[in-house]
């Protein structure tokens, strides 16, 4: 196995060479600030290892010039690094029903891997979704449906037995917003089962800060759809902290690319017989 100094990848530790259906990082691309393709190098040669794949964050690839993109998706793919699009997909509405299917093939061109879905942004009926979840794994690529914890009131279903086929008025739509993680697991399930390959998860009102971590919702989403398909945004060090410290070095996490040593720093934290915490123990508190 390779060995990275002080870092092992062996199955019995915290996670197996890359490419990993668990302990994945994945990390945020160019978004809040200029990203270089000389710094995304460097994070490369020197973390390649520890990074599993590069996101695109806030549809910022649809500012890019497309040659850059295909230099920045080229290199990943020399580190094996999979590169994934941001939540841009909502945008594609007003183009009509052959948008998003153009769109696919223009993500495949470019050389991403992973097109994310931001269920909650779409605004689409449920088999709607579903069916973009299809398009997207016909079209070769892996899916990643985002679903966050609060839902448009209009959108949660009526409660009570209706016979089969009849009709519902529609719900007239409101700004307002119910937290229903019941609806977010039923959904995630049904995009699993038409072929999701991760479930990501955002961040507000589930965990943002780490002071506020939404551990009942947590555990019950990783409890239903398994640690293996389910992936959390995390904003801080300290929110990995915490997520490594309930769930181990397998749990999938989203990070600034600015996290990525820290995370592995604590994904491998006083796991096996020759690990040592590299963040100390005045990083590392439990």
């Amino acid at each position: 196995m390779a060995s990275f100094r002080w870092k092992t990848f062996f199955e019995e530790e915290d996670r197996p060479e890359k490419p990993r259906r668990y302990g994945v990082t994945e990390m945020r691309g160019p978004h809040y600030s200029l990203f270089s393709q000389n710094l995304i190098q460097d994070i490369f040669d020197s973390m390649g290892q520890f990074v599993d794949g590069l996101k695109f964050a806030g549809g910022s690839h649809s500012l890019i010039p497309k040659s850059y993109i295909k230099e920045v998706t080229n290199l990943a793919h020399k580190h094996n690094v999979y590169v994934s699009t941001g939540d841009w997909a909502e945008h594609l509405q007003r183009g009509g029903p052959s948008a998003f299917k153009d769109y696919i093939e223009e993500c495949k061109e470019l050389g991403f891997d992973t097109v994310e879905i931001d269920a909650g942004s779409l605004g689409i009926p449920e088999e709607i979704l579903l069916r973009y979840v299809r398009l997207i794994k016909t079209g070769g690529l892996r899916a990643k449906p985002l679903f966050a914890v609060k839902f448009n009131k209009s959108d949660i279903p009526m409660s009570g037995d209706r016979a089969y086929g009849s009709y519902v008025v529609p719900a007239p739509r409101t700004t307002e917003l119910v937290e229903d993680v019941d609806l977010l697991i039923r959904r995630a399930e049904r995009c699993l089962e038409a072929g999701a390959d991760m479930i990501m998860i955002d961040a507000d009102d589930v965990c943002r800060q780490a002071d506020s971590m939404r551990a009942d919702i947590i555990a019950k989403v990783i409890g239903r759809l398994g640690l293996e398909k389910t992936m959390f945004e995390v904003s801080d060090p300290k929110t990995s902290e915490w997520f490594i410290k309930q769930y181990g070095p397998r749990v999938n996490l989203f990070v600034d690319h600015s996290q990525v040593m820290d995370l592995e720093c604590l994904r491998g934290c006083n796991l096996g017989k020759d690990h040592a915490s590299v963040l100390g123990s005045s990083y590392y508190r439990f």
